[in-house]
C-alpha cells in the first residue's frame, strides 16, 4: 500500500487542512467513545454500593451528553473525509482525461476505448472508496482498538491478554484473504473492461452487424463474456462470504474468553462488577473494528488493483512533445520536408522524402492506397513526428514550435470524418468560439452543404446523432470541410475529403473552394484526377517515395502512374456516359 499512497500523496496533500480537521474529528470521536465504558463502570459500581435514582439520572445524562458529542464528531468526520475522497476522485478524473488527450494514436491502437472507459469510471470509483471510506475506517479502527486496549490494560492486563489471544489469527486471516481478494478483483476489472469494449464496439458498428445479420452471434459472444464476469464475481463473493464469518467467529471466541475469564475473576472478587461490564462493553466496541478490518482490507485491495490499472495509463508517455517556442508572428505557410522517414511497426511508411511547398501554393498528392499520402500530411499538424529527418514550417522545425499554435493555423479534413453528437451548427463551428450564424452559413455554402441543410426540418439546429449517424458519407465530408473553412487557416489540408460525393457535387465544391484556396497553402489528396488536375503541382507517392512531380499536363506527357490513372478514369467516365 505504501506504493499507492506514495503516488496518491500529492492528491491528498492538496486537502491537508480538510484532512487535519477530519482526522481531528475522528480522534475526538474515538476518545469520547472510549470514555463511555468508563462512565458505565463508574455508574455500575456506584449502584452496587446502594441504589439511588439520582445516580441513575446523573449517569444517564452523562451518557446521553457523551453520545451526542460522539455523534457530532462522527458526522463531521464522515462529511469531511468522504467529501475529500470525492474531491480527489474529481481531480484524478480531470488529470487522467488531461493526460489521455495528450497521448498519440499509437496508444489508442494498443488500448481499446471500452477498456479506457472502464478505468476512467469503475476503477476510479474503487480508488475513491479506498482513499475515502478505506482510510477513514482504517484509522478509526486503529484508534478505537488502541484506546480500548490501553484502558483495558490499565484495569486488568491479564484479562486483556486473554481477550487478545485470537488477534494473531485475525492478522493471519487478513493477510491470507487480502492477497486473494486483490488478485480476483484485478481479474474482475479486466473482464469488466472486455465487456465495456465489446458493448462499445457493437454499438458503434451496429450497422455492420445488422448488414451481416450477426446479431445472434454477437449476443452469444456477449453472453459468454457476461457469464465469465458473473462467475468471477461469484468466486469473489464466496471468498468474502468465507472471510467475514471467519472474522466474526474469532470475535465470538474473544467474547467467550472474556465471559469465562472475567466471570471467574468476578466470582473470586478480583474485579468489580463495573469493571466486568466495562470489559464486555469494550469488547462490544472492538466488534466493529474487527469486522471493519475485513471490509477495509476488501476496499483496499480493490482500490490497489484499480490504482495500478489507472497508473498504467498515467505512465504512458506522449510520443509528441510540445515545442517551447510560443509564436505570435503571422504564418506564411511554406512547408518543407527534408529527408523525412516514418517507420511504423509494420515497416517504413515514408522513405527519405524531400519535398517543398511554397507559401500560398496549391499542391496535390496522389498514389496507391497505402503509399504514404496520409502519413505525409499528418506530419504537418504534428499528429505524428518523423522517425528521421524534419518538417519545417516557414523555415522552422515543427518540433521547436508550440504545437497548439501550429494546429490553430491548419484546417485539416482527415480521411475518416468524425462528427459529434450535437447540432449541425455546433459541428461546423467546433473549436471556433464566437462564430456567428453568418460565418457558419458561409462556410456551409462554400462546402456545398447549403442545399442539404435547406431540406433539413431544423436547418442548422438539426441534431445529427453520434458520429453523424443521420448524415450520408458525402454530407459528413462536407460538414468537415465547412469546419475547416470556418477556421480561416493559413494551411488547408483535404485528405481524400471528396471521395464520398459525386462528380457534379465535387465540381461545385471545388468551384466554391477556389476562392478559399487562393492565397493560402492548400494540399489536396485524392484518387480522382478531376480533383487534383488544377493544382499548381502534383506529387505522385509510391511505396513511401516521391515517384513523380509536375503539373497535370507534364505528368500526362511523362506516361507514368498519373497518366495511367487519368486514362483509366477517362475510360470509366466514357462508359458511364453510354
Amino acid at each position: 500500500m505504501w506504493s499507492v499512497f506514495k503516488t496518491a500523496g500529492p492528491h491528498l496533500w492538496r486537502y491537508r487542512r480538510g484532512l487535519a480537521l477530519g482526522m481531528g474529528s475522528l480522534v475526538l470521536k474515538d476518545v469520547v467513545s472510549a470514555s463511555l465504558p468508563l462512565v458505565i463502570r463508574a455508574g455500575v459500581d456506584s449502584l452496587t454500593s446502594g441504589f439511588k435514582i439520582q445516580i441513575v439520572f446523573q449517569f444517564a445524562a452523562i451518557l446521553v451528553g457523551l453520545s451526542l458529542l460522539k455523534g457530532i464528531f462522527q458526522y463531521w468526520m464522515r462529511v469531511i473525509l468522504i467529501g475529500i475522497s470525492r474531491d480527489v476522485e474529481y481531480d484524478l478524473r480531470n488529470q487522467l482525461f488531461s493526460h489521455l488527450v495528450t497521448l498519440s494514436s499509437d496508444f489508442y491502437a494498443r488500448y481499446r476505448t471500452g477498456d479506457i472507459m472502464a478505468r476512467s469510471t469503475n476503477d476510479l470509483n474503487a480508488v475513491r472508496m479506498m482513499l475515502g471510506p478505506g482510510i477513514m475506517y482504517w484509522t478509526e479502527t486503529m484508534f478505537t482498538a488502541v484506546l480500548s486496549i490501553a484502558v483495558m490494560l490499565s484495569v486488568d492486563w491479564k484479562l486483556t491478554l486473554v481477550c487478545l489471544v485470537p488477534a494473531p489469527l485475525v492478522s493471519i486471516a487478513v493477510m491470507f484473504f487480502g492477497k486473494r481478494i486483490h488478485d480476483r478483483f484485478e481479474v474482475i476489472q479486466r473482464m469488466f473492461s472486455d465487456i465495456s469494449s465489446r458493448v462499445q464496439e457493437n454499438l458503434s458498428g451496429v450497422r455492420v452487424i445488422r448488414a451481416y445479420a450477426q446479431e445472434k452471434a454477437e449476443l452469444h459472444k456477449f453472453e459468454l463474456l457476461n457469464q465469465g464476469y458473473v462467475a468471477q464475481n461469484i468466486r469473489m463473493a464466496k471468498l468474502s462470504a468465507l472471510f467475514m464469518p471467519l472474522l466474526q467467529g474469532l470475535i465470538s471466541v474473544s467474547f467467550l474468553m472474556v465471559l469465562l475469564a472475567g466471570g471467574y475473576q468476578l466470582l473470586e472478587h478480583r474485579i468489580s462488577l463495573g469493571s466486568f461490564v466495562m470489559f464486555n462493553t469494550y469488547m462490544g466496541m472492538l466488534v466493529w473494528p474487527m469486522i471493519a478490518i475485513g471490509w477495509v482490507v476488501n476496499l483496499t485491495q480493490r482500490g490497489k488493483a484499480s490504482w495500478e490499472r489507472i497508473m498504467e495509463l498515467m505512465r504512458e508517455e506522449p510520443a509528441i512533445f510540445a515545442g517551447k517556442s510560443k509564436e505570435s508572428r503571422e504564418l506564411q505557410g511554406e512547408v518543407r520536408f527534408e529527408g523525412v522517414e516514418v517507420k511504423y511497426p509494420a515497416g517504413l511508411a515514408l522513405k527519405r522524402v524531400d519535398l517543398e511547398i511554397a507559401a500560398g501554393e496549391t499542391v496535390a498528392i496522389v498514389g496507391h492506397t497505402g503509399s504514404g499520402k496520409s502519413t505525409l500530411v499528418s506530419l504537418i499538424p504534428r499528429l505524428i513526428d518523423p522517425t528521421r529527418g524534419r518538417v519545417l514550417l516557414d523555415g522552422v522545425d515543427l518540433r521547436e514550435l508550440d504545437q497548439q499554435w501550429v494546429r490553430r493555423q491548419i484546417g485539416f479534413v482527415p480521411q475518416e470524418t468524425f462528427l459529434f453528437s450535437a447540432t449541425l451548427a455546433d459541428n461546423i463551428a467546433w473549436g471556433m468560439e464566437g462564430a456567428t450564424e453568418a460565418d457558419i452559413s458561409r462556410a456551409a455554402d462554400l462546402a456545398g452543404l447549403s442545399p442539404d441543410i435547406a431540406s433539413f426540418p431544423a436547418g442548422f439546429q438539426t441534431m445529427i446523432g453520434e458520429r453523424g449517424l443521420t448524415l450520408s458519407g458525402g454530407q459528413k465530408q462536407r460538414v468537415a470541410i465547412a469546419r475547416a473553412i470556418l477556421r480561416d487557416p493559413r494551411i488547408l489540408i483535404l485528405d481524400d475529403a471528396l471521395s464520398s460525393v459525386d462528380t457534379l457535387t465535387e465540381e461545385s465544391i471545388l468551384t466554391g473552394l477556389a476562392g478559399v484556396m487562393r492565397g493560402r497553402t492548400t494540399i489536396l489528396i485524392s484518387h480522382r484526377v478531376s480533383t487534383v488536375q488544377n493544382a499548381g503541382r502534383i506529387f505522385v507517392i509510391e511505396h513511401g517515395e516521391v515517384a513523380e512531380q509536375g503539373t497535370h499536363d507534364q505528368l500526362i506527357a511523362s506516361g507514368g502512374y498519373y497518366a495511367d490513372l487519368y486514362q483509366k478514369q477517362l475510360l470509366e467516365e466514357e462508359l458511364e456516359a453510354i
